[in-house]
């Protein structure tokens, strides 16, 4: 096996670019990349880089296809670091069956840069290149003339190629590879023609324009399950369709990188996720910036022109949201995220019999079916600023499997770890987040001070808690900006400064990375749910319950302690 180098090795060379600070990328491609780099060097997974698989790709485009149109038109293609780095990646790591790894590849990228030239090119590649039996490519998104856009691109680079011309044959609609009975064909959303196909790769693109997206999504994902090594091309900007596929795959994406190296992160080895945006939408006026969410700017992106976009959204702000979506890929939306990454991860732990503490305060948030019920008590200990949490879940028994497959989130893992408790039937039995409590204070010798809660649905744990805990324990927490936006912002800073401790949770971690606000015209905020219901939040809800409930009684709180 050759050994491989920065010299030899796109990925590793893109890296250490990356690493040099010769080309500055965002977080999140520096953490795929970071992942990616680790994965060629290693020798002990499932899954082993291939030099001969991952350069096969960047040999075909850079031998067979040219540019359709503009001033490369003609011309033959020469791709950029990044482009083989990417197309390395995504074909070149394999099995010991030779199959590839990754059979989706979700690329968000800032327009210009190349989306349809790349998608186009693979799909070509997928069609006469990739020694698959009967091919079926297709182009695909909710309307024909979107999904005409990626073939069109692949017909016209047909044409400009004469040894792909000789072997595809182009009809008004179709292309034919005829070697290996293959055909490239656009399809919209119409499940009378799509159900039913044998699907060896599927291009979407412009993913963030599409409604009701799911439907058509799914109907694709089936189509692939008969294929060893199939793949679905995702290519998008950011757009302003919110809640919906877009939404859906963006925050996918970022639980798969924000994954990596962390042993109970979430985890899709199918999936390459690369996300090419700009960290902060305040870097969207640093021309140093622009590069993390256009890494084709100054070859198929204009420099120039971005900075015209720029300018006039300086000095015009109607034009500042167009420019954050397609150019930056900043998303635009009333529930932006709450937290960054950065600012939630805390992998710090402790054990609660070396801290002692002695008072404890709890938190709240109660289901019936589809949501997880989660429990809080959060403490503190003398002569430490920090806060800890602790915290349990529950979910009904008989709805634990369906919620791992239709959700696609490792409940049974998080069950056997420890985070996660079943209760029987198919709704959550209260008496168990009673007895969680009285645990906490009994086994645990953590005195329970306060319990602050969201009155929907609490009418009967609030009567057991006060039988076995007190008349003044319990206290609602009014639910909105007017109770929540100074402690939100409290609690945002005390998170991402790490003084919040809540032993590296799983789940709160997760529900942490859901959280979404709504802000009012007075700029008050206050937790809101999104439309997605696999997205919960029911961790942040209870732990924010028992934070507000300790800032209401913050001094008698500290006198015991």
């Amino acid at each position: 096996m050759i050994k491989q180098t920065v010299d030899n090795n796109h990925i590793l060379r893109y890296h250490a670019e990356i690493e040099a600070g010769n080309i500055i990328t965002g977080k999140k491609i520096w953490k795929v990349y970071n992942h990616l780099a680790n994965k060629v060097k290693a020798t002990d997974l499932e899954y082993y880089y291939s030099s001969k698989r991952g350069d096969h790709i960047i040999q075909f485009f850079e031998k067979y296809l040219r540019h359709s149109k503009g001033k490369f038109g003609g011309q033959k293609v020469t791709l950029e670091l990044w482009q083989k780095a990417m197309l390395s990646a995504q074909y070149g790591f394999i099995d010991i069956d030779g199959l590839r790894q990754y059979q989706r590849k979700i690329l968000i990228i800032g327009k210009k840069n190349g989306k349809s030239f790349i998608s186009s090119g693979e799909g070509l590649y997928l069609l006469t290149a990739d020694n698959e039996a009967g091919p079926e490519i297709y182009a695909v998104a909710t309307k024909k003339e979107q999904a005409n856009i990626i073939w069109k691109e692949a017909r016209r680079m047909r044409n400009k190629s004469p040894a792909l011309k000789k072997r595809i044959k182009a009809t008004i609609n179709e292309l034919r590879y005829d070697e290996q009975d293959g055909e490239f064909k656009a399809l919209a959303s119409d499940s009378n023609t799509m159900d039913g196909l044998n699907v060896h790769a599927a291009l979407m693109d412009e993913f963030h324009q599409w409604r009701n997206g799911r439907p058509l999504y799914d109907i694709i994902a089936d189509g692939i399950s008969a294929r060893s090594q199939p793949m679905i091309l995702m290519t998008s900007t950011a757009g302003t369709v919110r809640e919906d596929i877009y939404d859906e795959i963006y925050n996918e994406c970022e639980q798969i990188i924000n994954g990596y190296g962390d042993t109970n992160g979430y985890k899709d080895e199918r999936t390459l996720p690369l996300i090419y945006e700009l960290d902060d939408r305040k870097e969207f006026d640093k021309e140093e910036m622009w590069i993390k969410a256009n890494p084709n700017l100054g070859v198929s992106k204009s420099y120039t022109y971005l900075k015209e976009k720029v300018d006039r959204a300086k000095q015009n702000s109607d034009f500042v949201k167009n420019v954050l979506t397609k150019e930056f890929n900043i998303r635009e939306t009333s529930s932006e995220s709450w937290l960054t990454y950065e600012e939630l991860n805390n992998t710090e732990t402790f054990d609660i019999a070396e801290l002692k503490p002695r008072y404890g305060i709890g938190g709240l948030d109660l289901s019936n079916t589809t949501d997880l019920t989660c429990a809080t008590v959060i403490f503190k200990v003398q002569g430490d600023e920090k806060l800890y949490v602790k915290q349990m879940y529950w979910l009904p028994e008989d709805l634990l499997e369906k919620r791992i497959r239709e959700d696609k989130i490792p409940y049974d893992k998080w069950l056997s770890q420890g985070w996660l408790k079943t209760t029987p039937g198919n709704k959550i039995d209260y008496k168990e987040v009673v007895q969680w409590f009285e645990e906490v204070q009994n086994k645990l010798d953590i005195y329970i001070f306060k319990i602050g809660y969201d009155n929907w649905n609490a009418t009967y744990v609030v009567d057991e808690m006060q039988s076995k805990f007190g008349k003044s324990i319990t206290e609602a927490i009014i639910q909105g900006p007017k109770t929540f936006s100074s402690p939100m912002k409290n609690f945002k800073a005390d998170i991402a400064a790490g003084r919040i401790v809540y032993n590296n949770n799983s789940i709160l971690k997760w529900c942490l990375s859901n959280a979404a606000i709504k802000t009012d015209t007075n700029d008050n905020i206050a937790l809101v749910k999104t439309s997605n219901a696999k997205r919960r939040i029911d961790g942040v809800a209870s732990l924010l319950d028992a934070y507000i409930c300790l800032e209401n009684h913050y001094d008698e709180y500290n006198s015991l302690i």
